[in-house]
């Protein structure tokens, strides 16, 4: 399980350093063409040398995905140009916001909008953001892969589909508004940097160099299992212990 959150306001280097120090290993920002809480590519690059992953997010108006299988076409081609734009790697995903309590009865229309979307992204993977109620409903439609859920909405309930968990909002860390979430794998995030090794890779290695740190008995030897293990954890931006 990841730590991350989300917010508005676009990231400094010292503040997505501040975050990272503080153990989170996500942030989700607006992947939207203009306006001020946009994700620049200048933006996306410091956050990837602070150490931490990008979540892409999609949204402009809260009900958006009631204008259906012709806004999700129109929104998705945006989404794609913006996202190779700023430098966000094939394979990686964009997620489109549901930002509302969508009823049984729109539920078809906001599948419909997820699944042009999707069509309108080859190359990226399909996320979308709602309620337990939109996250169950499309992702049993199939209409795309990747599942961020939000507590609000949810009357307590948890998709066991979610990728991402949001479950507090509107809280001020490092002096911005951000959205705590946590996180199960397979979330679809990215970074600028060239090269970088995914955490259940590194994670699987650290065991095994924690079993050789248990054997010895060494000093020297266990300071260099920690040693190794905190470049693997750098390797794949997770934070060092």
């Amino acid at each position: 399980m990841a730590k991350g959150f989300d917010c508005a306001t676009p990231l400094t280097a010292s503040t997505a350093k501040a975050f990272f120090q503080d153990g989170y290993v996500f942030v989700a920002r607006y992947l939207v063409p203009n306006g001020w809480k946009m994700l620049s590519r200048s933006e996306a690059e410091l956050i990837s040398k602070a150490g931490l992953q990008i979540v892409s997010v999609f949204e402009t108006t809260a009900d958006r995905a009631l204008g259906g299988r012709t806004a999700g076409l129109s929104d998705g081609k945006t989404a794609l140009q913006t996202a190779r734009s700023i430098g966000q790697p094939e394979g990686s995903t964009i997620y489109f916001a549901v930002d509302f309590d969508a009823t049984a009865a729109q539920m078809s229309t906001v599948i419909q909008y997820i699944r042009a979307a999707s069509e309108a992204t080859p190359g990226y993977s399909t996320g979308v953001y709602g309620s337990n109620a939109v996250v169950e409903a499309v992702s049993k439609s199939g209409a795309c892969s990747r599942f961020w859920q939000t507590y609000a909405w949810s009357q307590g309930k948890q998709s066991s589909a979610a990728n991402i968990y949001q479950y507090q909002n509107d809280i001020t860390l490092h002096g911005i508004g951000v959205d705590l979430n946590r996180s199960f794998g397979n979330e679809g995030w990215w970074n600028t940097v060239d090269y970088m090794m995914s955490p259940e890779d590194a994670n699987k290695l650290i065991a095994f160099l924690g079993a050789g740190y248990m054997a010895t008995g060494f000093a020297d030897a266990r300071e260099e299992f920690h040693r190794l293990a905190n470049e693997l954890r750098k390797a794949s931006n997770q934070p060092e212990e």
